[in-house]
C-alpha cells in the first residue's frame, strides 16, 4: 500500500513528526530491538523538546545519549527493565527504575496510573488491508500504543511482519514516518563456557521431551538452550525469542505438537537478536506474539502441562530468597518476567521452575549461594515460590523442603571452598543443628555417571542416584516406613531409632569410591520417595562389604537384583574384586538374591546363625 496515497496528511518527516511533542509530555517507546531510532534521534536532536518523560521497558538507542548533560537536563527516563547499555547510568542514578511484574505494566497504562501522552514506535509498512505490524516488539508496546494521546509511528520495511496482536491498522497512528533502517541486534555475550556446559548438562537431565519451556531474559538462559538439542517436541510460551532458539527450531526440535494450549505455535511477546533471527520470524506461522499481559499471566502460562520455567538470578541466599534486579544498593536490571512464570509453572500440570546460577562471580572470589542476601538487594521470588535451583555443581530441590533441607541442597551445589563457610553460618543463624556435618568438598559431578532408572511390572518407575546429603531426611522416613523384620535382617538387632547421628555418619562416609550407596526413588504425586537403599564399603584392598534394602511391597520385584549390578559396575570401577556381606541365617530372601546374582558365590555359616558370603565378580573377557 502506497501510504502518499492512503493517508498523505499523516505523513510526516521525522523532524517534522517530534514537533508534534508538546514540552512536559509523558513518552512510550517501543521495546528493546524494536524501538524506532530515527524517532528517538530526532525528538533529541530537537533542543526545543523540553522536560520530557520517557517509559521504556528495554532501552538501547537511549545508551548513545544518556552520558550527555543537555540531554539529561531535558530527558528524564524511566525503565521497567535496565539493560546492559543502561547498567552503568543506573548505578549512577541517571535514570528511574520501576519495579513491577511484566504482566501489569499494561494495566497501568490502561489504568492510567502510568498516564502516556505519546507513544514513538516502529512498525511494518501496512499491506493492502491497511494492516501494519508491530514486529519484533509487541509486549507492552501495544499497551503503550493503545493508550497514548497521540502515537507517532516509523514505518521501516526492515522491521518483520509477525502473526498475532500485533497487527494494527494505520487508522490507530496519528502521524507516520516513512524511513527505512536496520533493526537494532542483540547478541548476548558468552561468559564462562565451563560453567554454561555443567549448568545445561544438569537443566538437560531436568527436561523432558514434550515439555513446554519459558526461557528467561539474560546470557544465561539463552546460553543453555544448545544443551537441549537431544529433546523432541519441545513447545514455546516465553516473553522473549532470541536466538538461541533458532537451531532448535531448525533442527524440529521445537515442534509444539505437544503442547495442551495453543498447539503448534511459539508464543511470545518480545524478538531480541542477529537479522537471521528477524529474517526466519518474518511471516512465519510458527510464531504467534501476543501482548505481556496475556503471555506472562500466570493462569494462561498454567494451562500449558508439563510447563518449566528456566530463568536466571544474581543471589540466592540459604532458605530459597532470590534476587534478581539488583547488587546490593545498585539496581542492575529488573523483576521482568520472572515471577510471572514461576508462579505459572507452579500452577501447571506437572510444571515446576528452575532458577540457574553460576556459584560463584568475581573469578571465584565471591559465592553467589550466600547465607543472606547482600544489603539493600531485593526478593524478587520468594521462599515460597521456589523449585528447584542449579548451579554448575548440581540440582538443588526446594519445594516443600524445610529450612534445615535448603541449607543442605544449597552448601551442596555451593561452590566446594565455599561449602564449610555456608554450613557455619548456617549454624549461626540457627538454621541447622550445632552439630550438622558440612558436604564433602568434592566436585561430584562425576556422580551424573550413576543415574540408572528401572521400569516395573507394575508400569511405574524407581530411578536409582548416589545419596546426597541432603537425603538425610528422606532416608530417615524410609527406615522408619520399615517392618520390624525388615530392620532386623539389615541391622541384627530391632532396632527403634534412626538418630541424625546415625544418619549423618551414613553420608558423611559416603566418598563414592571406597564407601558408595544408591538410593532407589519412585515418584509419588510431585515428590520423590526412597524405596531401596544400597551400600558397599571397602572391606580390605580387593573387596568391598554390600547391603541393601527394599521396601517390602516391592519385594520380588527384581529391585535388589538391580541395585547389587549398579553396586558391582560402581565398585569394578574403583578396582573391586569381589562383594562380602554377612547376613543372618533366616534372610532367605537376601540369601536367594545373591546365590541367583552370583552363582559361584561361597555361603560359610558360622556358629552365631549368621551367614558369610563371598561373591567374586566375574573377570570381563575383554
Amino acid at each position: 500500500m502506497n501510504l502518499k496515497d492512503m493517508c498523505p496528511e499523516k505523513l510526516l518527516s521525522p523532524e517534522e513528526s517530534v514537533k508534534k511533542i508538546k514540552n512536559g509530555s509523558r513518552v512510550f517507546i517501543g521495546t528493546g530491538c524494536g524501538e524506532p531510532q530515527r524517532l528517538i534521534k530526532a525528538m533529541i536532536e530537537n533542543p526545543a523538546i523540553q522536560d520530557i518523560v520517557i517509559y521504556q521497558m528495554l532501552s538501547l538507542t537511549l545508551s548513545r545519549y544518556i552520558n550527555d548533560e543537555n540531554f539529561l537536563s531535558r530527558f528524564s527516563i524511566k525503565l521497567f527493565f535496565i539493560s546492559v547499555l543502561m547498567r552503568q547510568s543506573a548505578f549512577e542514578g541517571k535514570i528511574d527504575y520501576i519495579p513491577v511484574y511484566l504482566s501489569q505494566i499494561p494495566k497501568l497504562f490502561e489504568s492510567h496510573e502510568i498516564g502516556l501522552d505519546v507513544a514513538l514506535i516502529q512498525v511494518s509498512p501496512p499491506d493492502d488491508h491497511g494492516y501494519c505490524s508491530l514486529g519484533i516488539s509487541v509486549d507492552i508496546t501495544l499497551s503503550g500504543m493503545n493508550n497514548a494521546d497521540l502515537v507517532i509511528a516509523q514505518v521501516n520495511p526492515e522491521m518483520p511482519r509477525v502473526w498475532g496482536d500485533g497487527m494494527v491498522h494505520i487508522d490507530r497512528f496519528d502521524y507516520l514516518v516513512e524511513y527505512q533502517e536496520p533493526i537494532l541486534q542483540s547478541m548476548p555475550g558468552i561468559k564462562n563456557q565451563t560453567v554454561i556446559e555443567r549448568i545445561g548438562h544438569y537443566v538437560n537431565m531436568l527436561v523432558d521431551d514434550g515439555a513446554t519451556l519459558q526461557i528467561g531474559f539474560g546470557h544465561l538462559p539463552d546460553a543453555i538452550l544448545p544443551y537441549l538439542s537431544d529433546k523432541k517436541d519441545l513447545g514455546i510460551h516465553t516473553q522473549v525469542i532470541t536466538n538461541g532458539f533458532l537451531p532448535l527450531l531448525k533442527a524440529n526440535v521445537i515442534t509444539n505438537k505437544k503442547k495442551s494450549y495453543l498447539k503448534d505455535r511459539v508464543i511470545a511477546s518480545l524478538c531480541m537478536g542477529s537479522k537471521e533471527l528477524y529474517d526466519y520470524v518474518d511471516n512465519n506461522p510458527i510464531f504467534y506474539f501476543k501482548s505481556s499481559e496475556f503471555v506472562n499471566d500466570p493462569n494462561i502460562i498454567a494451562n500449558n502441562d508439563n510447563f518449566i520455567s528456566i530463568s536466571s538470578a544474581l543471589e540466592v541466599d540459604l532458605t530459597g530468597q532470590v534476587c534478581t534486579d539488583s547488587k546490593g544498593y545498585l539496581f542492575y536490571s529488573g523483576i521482568g518476567d520472572q515471577v510471572d512464570f514461576i508462579r505459572g509453572s507452579s500452577m501447571s500440570k506437572g510444571g515446576f521452575s528452575i532458577i540457574i546460577i553460576p556459584s560463584t562471580a568475581q573469578d571465584e572470589k565471591v559465592s553467589r549461594i550466600v547465607p543472606h542476601l547482600s544489603e539493600g538487594a531485593g526478593v524478587a521470588t520468594t521462599r515460597g515460590d521456589i523449585d528447584i535451583i542449579v548451579t554448575e555443581y548440581g540440582i538443588a530441590e526446594m519445594r516443600g523442603k524445610s529450612i534445615y533441607q535448603r541449607v543442605m541442597e544449597l552448601a551442596r551445589i555451593a561452590h566446594p571452598k565455599f561449602r564449610k563457610n555456608l554450613i557455619e553460618e548456617a549454624k549461626k543463624r540457627r538454621y541447622i543443628f550445632a552439630d550438622q556435618l558440612p558436604p564433602t568438598s568434592q566436585d561430584l559431578l562425576f556422580l551424573d555417571r550413576y543415574l540408572y532408572s528401572k521400569k516395573l511390572s507394575t508400569g511405574k518407575n524407581i530411578d536409582f542416584r548416589p545419596l546426597l546429603p541432603s537425603d538425610e531426611f528422606e532416608s530417615r522416613n524410609f527406615y522408619y516406613s520399615l517392618q520390624e523384620d525388615s530392620i532386623y535382617y539389615r541391622f541384627f538387632n530391632k532396632r527403634k531409632v534412626f538418630s541424625r547421628d546415625m544418619l549423618q555418619k551414613q553420608w558423611a562416609e559416603v566418598d563414592y569410591r571406597r564407601n558408595m550407596t544408591i538410593i532407589g526413588l519412585m515418584q509419588l504425586g510431585k515428590r520423590k520417595q526412597i524405596v531401596a537403599i544400597g551400600s558397599y564399603a571397602e572391606a580390605d584392598e580387593d573387596s568391598a562389604e554390600v547391603a541393601f534394602l527394599v521396601k517390602e511391597k516391592l519385594h520380588g520385584m527384581g529391585i535388589g537384583s538391580f541395585l547389587l549390578d549398579i553396586l558391582e559396575s560402581i565398585a569394578k570401577q574403583n578396582n573391586y574384586k569381589k562383594f562380602v556381606a554377612t547376613v543372618l541365617a533366616e534372610n532367605r530372601k537376601m540369601i536367594n538374591v545373591f546365590q541367583k546374582k552370583y552363582p559361584s558365590a561361597r555361603f560359610l555359616r558360622s556358629l552365631s546363625g549368621e551367614v558369610e558370603v563371598e561373591m567374586p565378580f566375574e573377570t570381563d573377557p575383554s
